[in-house]
């Protein structure tokens, strides 16, 4: 079992790692070796190495077959289908997923296949709806508007535009594709709200079976009651806890939908590592199945008739079973809920069969059970969490002589876990949670014992008893209430938090050693020698940046700008990207994340080059979350009294031997110039074989001030970030000429609504043999400034960390 499951482990990882998607056919070799190999026991565990790889394969190909053609992209579709997951409803709009049945062009659109096109109307009239038979299945729409009142199961006929799925790409960054491929998302897109003067026109030119665009056809919800019972129980949790600030951890604690919690609240669980009690996890699902099996078999004990007929262990088996799989469809069937009902499952049919399994045994067929059910769960961080907590208690637990009281017990299992999954904490999140031991030893308990109970017991009483189930949501509530302050204590203890950098893949093998030769039984020998193995995860650095040189990473941060430049001892970020209606903002899911992932804990100057939202939106997320000891910017008033400056051309200062120096604007624009863009804060970096241009979104007229001063003071520079994103409004001959790059870079957003970098820019760049790149194919750009070797282009990340569901955006850029 042990070589069965590890075999098909690595098979599967691997298949992952792959940048491009093999042909189905890769399978056909193996599988005509496999009776041969089933003759010879130990090659069982390539040959399940070989099987996970070829499953992951035909499930990948599975999951693609149904990808956006970039000829739709942009374009008015029609498409009939249902809403198929819990909307996520904000003031701006309502998010959701529907799976497609149907999909029509509309075959009077202008050409929208060059993204510098856009298709801002369409003349309704005369137009025909033709089917498309090869579209995605599963799209994520949001309906922007006030809010619109959707149900899960729910038919729909709509009008939407779509694109292929595309998110950030940045060191230490979330993958947003990857998210998208494991939750069967194929595109991503919105509903196209129309005029009634549109709809009475596109009425006559519908497929005979579409009444109308945009509404409802059918109410649900059919085969998704799952989840339809799932969003009944929002709404009845919701109403119950209008006024709540924990409304969305009992939600989260009841039905597994987490998007009602505040960042403020995901905050204090990252810092105390109690973040894992939010998810319906295997604790819960264990926690449920144990409650139901004794209050089971004690209830079908009472009933002598019963007893003497079915074994009151059998049946509260089964109903254990049962329990376990209903709560963890409440939640969604999450990662941690697959490997603990497979774990529940086991345990019971060996109560059933009264037959005794092993413990590792079990979580060895969990393993294999979830990787069956979903190869692409190794992707997920939880995954990993949730097997290495098992098989560390385990480890650190069974068969241990002298067991002492309970609470030493506890308290032994928080410090497993913590000792444990340090490594993983680490190449995952680049942090330890250092009060996390004491802050588990309190609220699992707590949560476990008393507000998931009482959250669930609401939850059955509400279709039969709303009052009784709403006093007890209430007092899941107040349960809330009491732990809280804990947790906020631990929480302000921890702060700041204890970042490292991200340690190579290969530090976790020793790693793993040293935890297994560190918690081992007392009787081994040297115990402190598993230390020694713990030393290559702890010890990593970031590269050295020698004195005289700089680091230079343009951030993919849609469209907007962030940058960071690092010297041997000091960090600048110019610019923060933007800050959406939602509250997410690139500052707080971006720069803080790729900082974080390098190592730093402070920052020493933050460049806002002006005022318009994709330059400063992330700004208050860092000032936040990281000690910030001086900030430039050109909209002072932007900022609390004294906490920023004007950066003012002729400003000057030296880091480890790299030069920096504001070029504009001067003292006098601040009085005189009317465009805000004009005002952006211009900075030059200067190494002694290299210099660095950042520009902001300055327009001609600057450009023209900064040629007439380049006698004074040089523009000419080897990377210039484009100005303005590659607005017609900037890049003038002129000033291209004068600084003559080698690499220009646009920072611009995949489809954005402008057409940046406008293609007459990019030619004028082209025309000079200047190397164009954009955030948007490349994500985030990372050059190393030598001290006596010019510049270096070191990573393009979205190349360099590409995976084969990773959308291949190369047909949408000819420069």
């Amino acid at each position: 079992m042990y070589s069965t499951a590890f075999g098909f482990l690595t098979g599967v990882v691997s298949f992952q790692q792959l940048s491009e998607l093999p042909p189905w056919y890769w399978c056909i070799p193996f599988l005509l070796l496999l009776p041969a190999s089933i003759r010879y026991p130990k090659a069982l565990p390539i040959l399940f190495a070989g099987l996970g790889f070829c499953w992951s394969l035909l499930f990948a190909h599975i999951l693609l077959d149904r990808a956006l053609v970039p000829e739709l992209e942009g374009q008015n579709l029609i498409v009939d289908g249902i809403v198929s997951s819990l909307p996520n409803i904000s003031p701006e709009r309502t998010r959701f997923e529907f799976t497609i049945n149907k999909l029509w062009k509309i075959d009077n659109n202008r050409n929208v296949h060059n993204r510098k096109v856009r298709s801002k109307s369409f003349q309704a009239k005369n137009f025909t709806a033709v089917p498309v038979n090869n579209g995605p299945n599963k799209v994520l729409l949001n309906w922007y508007g006030p809010p619109t009142t959707l149900h899960v199961g729910q038919s729909w006929t709509l009008m939407i535009r779509l694109k292929r799925p595309h998110g950030f790409q940045n060191p230490g960054g979330f993958d947003y594709e990857g998210w998208l491929f494991r939750q069967g998302v194929r595109a991503t897109g919105y509903v196209k709200n129309l005029r009634k003067s549109e709809a009475l026109d596109l009425k006559a030119g519908l497929p005979a079976e579409i009444a109308a665009l945009n509404t409802l056809r059918k109410e649900g919800p059919g085969r998704y009651w799952v989840h339809g019972a799932r969003q009944w129980l929002q709404t009845r949790i919701g109403e119950t806890l209008t006024q709540s600030p924990f409304r969305g951890i009992v939600t989260a604690l009841t039905i597994g939908k987490r998007d009602a919690i505040s960042q403020q609240q995901w905050e204090v669980f990252t810092r105390t590592g109690t973040n894992h009690l939010i998810a319906i996890s295997g604790l819960h699902i264990g926690l449920i199945a144990g409650l139901v099996f004794f209050a089971v078999r004690r209830l079908w004990s009472l009933w002598s008739y019963a007893t003497l007929r079915i074994p009151a262990q059998k049946v509260a088996a089964v109903m254990a079973i049962a329990g376990a799989v209903g709560y963890a469809a409440m939640a969604g069937f999450a990662i941690p809920t697959q490997r603990a009902c497979v774990m529940v499952v086991v345990v019971m049919l060996s109560i059933l069969w009264q037959r005794q399994f092993q413990p590792f045994r079990v979580l060895c067929l969990a393993l294999l059970a979830v990787l069956i059910i979903d190869p692409l769960a190794v992707l997920d961080g939880g995954f990993w969490l949730s097997f290495a907590a098992v098989a560390v208690l385990l480890y650190g637990m069974v068969g241990r002589l002298a067991p002492k009281g309970l609470w030493w017990q506890w308290g032994r299992a928080q410090w497993l876990v913590f000792v444990g999954l340090a490594p993983l904490l680490l190449w995952f999140f680049q942090t330890l949670a250092l009060t996390g031991p004491l802050a588990n030893i309190i609220a699992i308990p707590w949560v476990s014992f008393l507000t998931v109970p009482l959250s669930l017991v609401g939850a059955v009483l509400f279709p039969v008893l709303p009052s009784a189930a709403a006093m007890f949501i209430q007092l899941a509530d107040l349960s809330l209430q009491g732990l809280w302050p804990v947790l906020e204590w631990c929480a302000a203890v921890e702060s700041p938090q204890w970042l490292a950098i991200k340690p190579p893949l290969w530090t976790l093998l020793p790693a793993a050693v040293g935890i297994l030769w560190f918690l081992a039984p007392r009787g081994l020998p040297a115990r402190w020698v598993g230390v020694v193995w713990l030393a290559p995860i702890f010890s990593v650095t970031n590269g050295n940046i020698e004195p005289g040189e700089a680091e230079f990473t343009l951030l993919d941060v849609g469209q907007g700008l962030a940058a960071v430049i690092k010297t041997q001892h000091h960090v600048l970020v110019y610019d923060s990207g933007p800050r959406f209606n939602s509250g997410f903002d690139t500052g707080r899911a971006v720069v803080l994340p790729y900082l974080r992932s390098a190592g730093i804990q402070h920052i020493d100057r933050l460049v806002i080059t002006h005022g318009d939202n994709d330059h400063i939106g992330g700004a208050q997320s860092l000032l936040a979350a990281m000690p910030v000891e001086q900030i430039d910017t050109s909209v002072i008033k932007k900022f609390s009294p004294g906490q920023a400056r004007r950066c003012v051309s002729g400003t000057q200062w030296q880091w480890d031997g790299v030069k920096f120096e504001f070029l504009s604007p001067d003292a006098e624009d601040f009085a005189r110039e009317q465009v805000e863009n004009n005002l952006s804060c211009v900075l030059r970096v200067q190494t002694p074989s290299a210099k660095v241009l950042l520009t902001g979104d300055i327009e001609k007229s600057v450009e023209r001030e900064l040629v007439l001063e380049a006698e004074k003071h040089s523009i000419a520079a080897d990377i210039l970030l484009i100005p303005h994103h590659g607005s017609k409004t900037s890049s003038s001959q002129p000033f291209i000429d004068r600084v003559s790059p080698t690499f220009a870079l646009a920072a611009v957003g995949y489809r954005n609504r402008y057409g940046f970098p406008k293609q007459q820019v990019v030619e004028r760049y082209l025309q000079k043999n200047v190397t164009v790149l954009d955030t948007a194919e490349n994500g985030a750009i990372r050059f190393l400034l030598h001290r006596d070797q010019g510049v270096v282009l070191k990573q393009l990340y979205r190349h360099a960390d590409r995976r084969y569901w990773h959308s291949d955006l190369s047909e949408w850029y000819s420069f």
